[in-house]
């Protein structure tokens, strides 16, 4: 059962994803008919300002005793990596007590650094994966979900996914119910399908190469064309063998792989800026067809075509002509 939760909060403070724990966890609904809960915002010292990203301070009424009795602790994100042993200590005696423990984007650096990440399947912000993992490599962190439930753990990835992180906990000990409510009055999806991949910038492989460099730009300019290493490498002047070496060596993957990820790329763009419907998208990207789009589709972004298109599209766009 949730009745409790302690807010945690430490400098330098991220407004959003401390907000986004007052919304859920906060905001007194009774008057829906949903169960009170108790949030207690509690910091290093309790009334002592803390620093945010924002220019401005945020002043936890409670101190790191407040984390004790709470069914829930929830670690806000954070900018800092160090941080004091009082603090490590409170996080490690709430879980021992049986408290579930959340954090919310870069908080899983908190959980990390008290040893609460040891052994288990953990998130964060996909532009904070690589350093979670060389920080604490007996983490198993997932770099392609919006949350991971390992029981008394919780950890979100960035921004909004403490949204879905939050809302999930609220499920799970409150019922499909509750969660519902909540999330009408906070008009978000009660629950979203597909992981962070689909948020991440993917970059054009950077290539030094004076003898591919002109290929790949030509191959990007003919991507609805069938393309193979033979061909590329006739194109470059040398022998398969020396191409798809040189290629791996200068771009780091497969001319196949290459081709497919900058296929993925083009139809992204085409999905957020035209009205083309999945079957041409694939033929303009070079798939051929509906059905291999979308499976090369999500495998590389990690949702379908039509949901990617659901959400990243912007303003009515006008059909390619």
């Amino acid at each position: 059962m949730l009745r409790s939760v302690a807010a945690l909060v430490l400098p330098v403070v991220s407004p959003f994803e401390f907000a986004t724990l007052c919304e859920v966890f906060g905001v007194d609904r009774t008057a829906d008919g949903l169960p009170p809960i108790d949030l207690r915002i509690c910091g290093p010292v309790a009334g002592e300002p803390l620093r945010t990203s924002v220019g401005m301070s945020v002043v936890p009424d409670h101190g790191l005793d407040a984390l004790a009795g709470a069914d829930l602790v929830a670690v806000a994100a954070t900018h800092a990596r160090e941080f004091a042993p009082e603090v490590l200590d409170a996080l490690r005696a709430a879980a021992a007590a049986g408290a579930t423990i959340l954090s919310v984007c870069s908080g899983s650096f908190v959980l990390g650094e008290a040893g609460l990440l040891d052994g288990r399947r953990c998130t964060t912000h996909w532009m904070h994966v690589d350093e979670l993992r060389a920080r604490y490599p007996r983490a198993v962190v997932d770099p392609d979900v919006l949350f991971v439930d390992d029981g008394d753990v919780i950890t979100s990835a960035g921004t909004a996914a403490g949204i879905d992180a939050c809302l999930h906990v609220v499920r799970r000990e409150l019922g499909s119910a509750v969660v519902n409510t909540i999330a009408r009055r906070m008009v978000v999806a009660p629950q979203r399908e597909g992981g962070q991949r689909q948020f991440v910038e993917q970059p054009v492989p950077a290539c030094t190469a004076d003898g591919l460099a002109p290929v790949l730009d030509w191959a990007l300019e003919h991507l609805d064309e069938e393309h193979t290493v033979a061909g590329l490498a006739r194109r470059a002047r040398m022998s398969d063998r020396s191409f798809a070496r040189r290629f791996v060596a200068e771009t780091g993957t497969t001319p196949h792989r290459w081709l497919t990820l900058q296929r993925v790329l083009l139809a992204q763009r085409l999905l957020e800026d035209t009205s083309l419907g999945v079957d041409d998208v694939a033929r303009r990207s070079g798939f051929g067809t509906g059905a291999l789009l979308r499976h090369h589709f999500r495998k590389v972004v990690g949702v379908s075509p039509v949901d990617y298109r659901r959400t990243f599209r912007g303003a009515p766009a006008t059909r390619a002509g």
